[in-house]
């Protein structure tokens, strides 16, 4: 995205945007954007609109941190976090490390965490980063590029909504997300997190840059195809460089809580061009395997997402019901995440699945995608 297109501001227009682009690329997850969007609107009118800088702005020595919840999405639906919850693991940082924080963002562009840090910048008065840490939404808090190029993560910082803290120092981000998910569980199932605080400088080398920007554009054509009566999956797919794996109809959802995530599978019968086909879904919080007849549509870290076949409107895992009709479509992640890291860390078999990771544009054009 050309650098004068990038948002400057957040205004509620632009959080009504970001909200639904944001839940196209968590993937399901990430948290639910309604919630974040009615929290990030409540905090610009009750203090203004957000500053938004580009990493590029950054200074070099600047302390940069993001904030998120962790936990299952299916919790944060009924446990909204106050503002203070927010803000108290940033006053621990703060405490931590001596100094005060310059500029929050989000470690994911998903569902509710983009929207998240909005709460925590208009508290503080500080300036929102154009940028996250996955380019997508992932259920792991290793699976950020800063874990790829090996900067800590520690100090954690967490907070639940009845007032206990937390902070720990732990060696390695697989390590945090152990010991920060238990404590999630205990927490009652999700919490407010900081990690992974970084310099200006490592946040230009570590983070992928222009994603509250991308998140606002994916939202916008989303509103004006609507109102130009245009079809909004193939505008929507078009303007990403996207494919359209499978058109179906949602006839069996499996889902459960274990160990801090929402895990699970769905089922979709073809419709259309699939008819006659079946469509499996595979989850842990995100989609992260799409196939039809054991063979692979789609393959984290690639992104998959679901959209309502009229309105294109983005599915998350929580909200899909029986019955609904959906276009699932994969989108290429960041090539931080094709390298042999990424695919060790948040590959297929990282996770269990039994294939080798395929990009997206190879099994699109082995004719895995439908049309």
């Amino acid at each position: 995205m050309n650098k004068a297109t990038r948002l400057t501001t957040l205004d509620e227009q632009s959080i009504e945007y970001i909200a639904i682009g944001a839940a196209v690329l968590g993937t399901g997850g990430g948290g639910d954007p309604h919630v974040g969007k009615l929290m990030a609107m409540e905090a610009i009118r009750e203090l203004g609109p957000v500053r938004i800088v580009q990493l590029e702005e950054l200074d070099d020595e600047g302390l940069i941190v993001p904030v998120s919840m962790i936990g299952a999405p299916t919790v944060m639906l009924e446990k909204i976090p106050s503002a203070d919850q927010l803000t108290k693991p940033l006053d621990l940082m703060e405490r931590e490390l001596g100094r005060k924080v310059d500029a929050v963002m989000p470690i994911e562009v998903g569902g509710g965490n983009s929207l998240v840090p909005v709460i925590a910048a208009a508290q503080r008065g500080i300036p929102l980063v154009d940028a996250d840490a996955m380019g997508r939404a992932f259920p792991e808090s290793q699976m950020v590029t800063f874990h790829l190029e090996g900067i800590p993560c520690s100090p954690v910082a967490m907070a639940d909504e009845r007032g206990n803290s937390a902070l720990m120092h732990t060696i390695d981000g697989v390590w945090e997300e152990r010991l920060a998910r238990a404590l999630t569980v205990e927490m009652g199932g999700s919490a407010s997190i900081c990690d992974y605080p970084v310099s200006g400088a490592q946040a230009k080398r570590s983070a992928i840059g222009g994603t509250l920007t991308l998140a606002y554009e994916i939202g916008r054509t989303l509103f004006e195809a609507k109102q130009q009566k245009l079809n909004p999956v193939r505008e929507l797919l078009t303007k990403l460089n996207g494919h359209a794996l499978f058109h179906g109809k949602a006839v069996d959802i499996r889902r459960r809580m274990d160990g801090g995530f929402t895990r699970g599978e769905a089922v979709f019968e073809g419709t259309g061009e699939n008819k006659g086909e079946t469509m499996r879904l595979f989850f842990q919080n995100e989609f992260l395997l799409a196939t039809v007849d054991d063979q692979p549509l789609a393959i984290t870290p690639d992104l998959i997402t679901l959209l309502d076949q009229d309105t294109g409107m983005p599915v998350t895992t929580e909200n899909l019901k029986y019955g609904a009709r959906v276009t699932a479509a994969g989108l290429p992640c960041d090539d931080k995440w094709r390298t042999p890291k990424g695919i060790e860390t948040a590959g297929p078999r990282y996770f269990g699945y039994d294939f080798d990771y395929v990009p997206i544009e190879t099994l699109a054009s082995k004719g895995g995608a439908a049309k």
